[in-house]
């Protein structure tokens, strides 16, 4: 009998180490064609394990956010809860059988001024998770067709960080800032077209609504100039924006639904207390359109931070600025420290810029550039300590030096 062939790569049996035959005899597969086959399905499990996460329940979320969000508890128990919904949903969905209940996503909106943790929470989360991250401004998005960026650009920034893997991608966290901006323009006049506003809303339903989106372009990560087409079902939106004199709608409603002495507006030290109690019909009246309102069910209000949040937020979470501030300083090998009354005072100086945790940075970089700059050239120089001197009245900071095994502390 002449000898067999592999029925696939069509190798002789004396070109291969094993040749292996069916049970009828009458087909045959060599040792190599196995382990290509061997090699494709191992891919395709590992694609499947994308879809399928080990998910930390929400107290596991809620406290791991806390290692990096100081305050916000009403809002991190909310956006715990929001995210195990929606990823428990996406493991159902992808395991559902037939004629089994099909789970629809809720998207996301969070409320609040500038420098309260709108970001920070959403990026947190993707981390913890370990699904693709994108961090959009609405303000760059305008109506197809016209000059800016399409909507569809969020959805291949969000291809690009999974470096081209298309279910990866399909899994991620999408965070659209400045959504406030894009409310309609009451001042528009008939024969100008609101692209910006009115016009980005609408782009943005079908994809915050989960459907197939067809995205052509060429990949930077790919390489390809093709038409691909990305899933958004499973994409999770978290929207964000301060949402500027929303106070004064929703405190007209309120007042307009009481009769009495009960219907006196927000004292000034309730000015926020509003972000509790925003419902949909506000947010229209301030210029969102409903169809774009009931994409986002899941309405989350940020508080402002007072003065001793912003004081924990300089020592107390992960990668905290203090802490940032001295690894800049120890790699010229130089110890920095800073006084109780010092960062009690950069709060307060944070607090009166008004804007939130971000003015921390303002604050410090303000504080210690004279010393930043001077810090590379001073032979000896062991350690800077920040008093609160050198915050509200810029002072020069404490210096110690080292020389032949002498320290001697003197103010520059």
């Amino acid at each position: 009998m002449q000898n067999p062939n592999c029925s696939f790569c069509g190798r002789n049996q004396d070109s291969v180490k094993k040749l292996i035959s069916s049970p009828t005899c009458n087909c045959f597969i060599c040792d190599t064609c196995v382990e290509v086959c061997q090699s494709i399905l191992s891919a395709k499990s590992i694609r499947k394990n994308y879809t399928t996460l080990h998910l930390p329940t929400p107290k596991e979320i809620k406290s791991m956010l806390d290692d990096y969000i100081v305050g916000q508890d009403e809002a991190k128990r909310a956006m715990a809860v929001a995210v195990y919904n929606h990823y428990k949903r996406l493991n159902y969905n992808h395991n559902n059988l037939k004629d089994r209940i099909e789970l629809d996503k809720s998207n996301i909106l969070l409320i609040g001024p500038t420098g309260v943790g709108k970001t920070l929470i959403a990026k947190s989360l993707a981390r913890m998770l370990d699904v693709p991250f994108v961090c959009a401004d609405a303000t760059t998005l305008t109506e197809a067709g016209y000059v800016g960026e399409d909507v569809d650009s969020v959805l291949l920034k969000l291809l690009d960080v999974a470096n081209g893997d298309k279910e990866r991608a399909e899994m991620g966290i999408v965070y659209i800032d400045e959504i406030d901006k894009i409310a309609k323009k009451l001042d528009v006049r008939n024969f100008t077209r609101d692209v910006s506003g009115e016009g980005v809303q609408q782009s943005l339903l079908k994809i915050l609504e989960g459907s197939t989106v067809n995205l052509s372009t060429t990949m930077r990560k790919t390489q390809k100039n093709d038409e691909l087409s990305l899933d958004t079902s499973n994409i999770l939106f978290i929207c964000g924006g301060a949402f500027v004199n929303l106070g004064n709608i929703v405190d007209t409603r309120k007042k307009s639904s009481h009769i009495g002495f009960d219907s006196s507006p927000n004292l000034k030290n309730e000015a926020y207390s509003y972000l509790d109690s925003v419902e949909p019909a506000d947010l229209i009246e301030f210029g969102l359109i409903p169809e774009f309102v009931g994409r986002l069910p899941i309405v989350i209000g940020l508080h402002p931070l007072d003065k001793k949040s912003l004081i924990n937020i300089l020592t107390r979470p992960k990668n905290n600025l203090v802490e940032q501030f001295k690894t800049l300083f120890s790699l010229d090998n130089v110890t920095l420290d800073f006084s109780k009354s010092a960062l009690n005072s950069i709060a307060t100086k944070a607090l009166n810029l008004g804007l939130g945790a971000r003015g921390l940075r303002t604050v410090m970089e303000e504080v210690l550039l004279d010393t930043m700059f001077s810090t590379p050239n001073e032979n000896g120089l062991e350690k800077i300590i920040i008093d609160e001197g050198c915050v509200t009245h810029k002072s020069p900071p404490q210096k110690v030096f080292c020389k032949s095994n002498l320290k001697k502390s003197t103010s520059v």
